[in-house]
């Protein structure tokens, strides 16, 4: 039996990761697609990282009950930002030992271990904070979340829903900002994506967080072109790489065409190329 290998078949898929962008590009055009590279976001650690080195003091003096942790580059920056500040982070890994640590997924937990540091809770996939919020629950015959006092490390822009569900179940919740992300200092390849989406250019788009979306529009509104682009990605296939980013994509009114079965790079674009020109012709039809 032959079994045919995923191709875009000369599809215009549009790029919008930073760091991996060229991975990202190149597994694409291993797939017969023509990436369209336009890197959305820079991380930008706080200059002035005071709720940080806050948060480790209050934990040093066991203020918190349950820390929850939502990103691996998160904890290792807020480790890295209380060793700035305070010369040594070895007060913080110990206070973190001794604490309830949650853990929104796999890539905390990497950051954890590195510390010497096992996470108490781990979420299960697809790892959105509803999964975490459920471990929680589960965990509270050994502590429940009435009447505890709950930090959570933030990843950019503050997760809401998750402290509201948090502060609904009687927990008294901190936020820790760790790192924010900003837009890229070259944005001409991002406005450059902007007018392909808005001509109708580009055929795929991947998503490998939300805030590429907002960044997205960003510019686009910046650019007097916001209501263009929201039409063009209306017959473009929008691939998400899994929930949360699904979440934030709905929230800026754009559909999700799909998700992979993992949320992985790789996954993602190959069942992008098995699917998208399927998708590109039943969404420009409907347009």
């Amino acid at each position: 039996m032959i079994v045919s290998t995923p191709s875009f078949n000369g599809l215009r898929v549009l790029v919008l990761e930073s760091r991996r962008a060229r991975e990202l590009a190149s597994i694409v055009s291993s797939y017969g697609g023509e990436p369209v590279i336009a890197p959305s976001m820079r991380e930008v650690p706080l200059e002035s990282n005071t709720d940080a080195v806050s948060f480790a003091d209050a934990l040093d003096r066991d203020e918190f009950d349950i820390v929850i942790l939502l990103t691996g580059v998160g904890t290792r920056t807020l480790v890295a930002a209380v060793e700035r500040a305070r010369g040594s982070s070895t007060r913080l890994i110990e206070a973190l030992r001794r604490t309830r640590v949650a853990a929104r997924g796999p890539k905390p937990v990497a950051a954890l271990r590195e510390l010497g540091v096992a996470a108490w809770v781990t979420a299960p996939e697809p790892n959105t904070w509803r999964e975490l919020v459920a471990e929680l629950d589960a965990h509270a015959p050994e502590r429940p979340l009435r009447g505890a006092r709950v930090a959570v490390q933030e990843y950019g822009a503050p997760n809401l829903d998750l402290v509201a569900a948090l502060e609904q179940r009687g927990a008294a919740v901190a936020r820790v900002p760790v790192y924010q992300w900003a837009l890229p200092e070259d944005l001409e390849p991002l406005r450059a994506a902007v007018d392909a989406i808005a001509d109708g250019n580009i055929d795929v788009v991947l998503f490998t967080t939300g805030t590429q979306i907002v960044h997205l529009l960003r510019v686009a509104e910046s650019m007097g072109k916001r209501d263009r682009v929201a039409l063009g990605l209306r017959g473009t296939v929008v691939a998400s790489i899994g929930p949360t980013t699904s979440e934030e994509l709905r929230q800026q009114g754009v559909d999700v065409d799909f998700e992979p079965t993992h949320p992985k790079m790789g996954f993602l674009v190959r069942e992008a190329a098995q699917r998208a020109e399927e998708l590109r012709r039943d969404k420009r039809t409907a347009t």
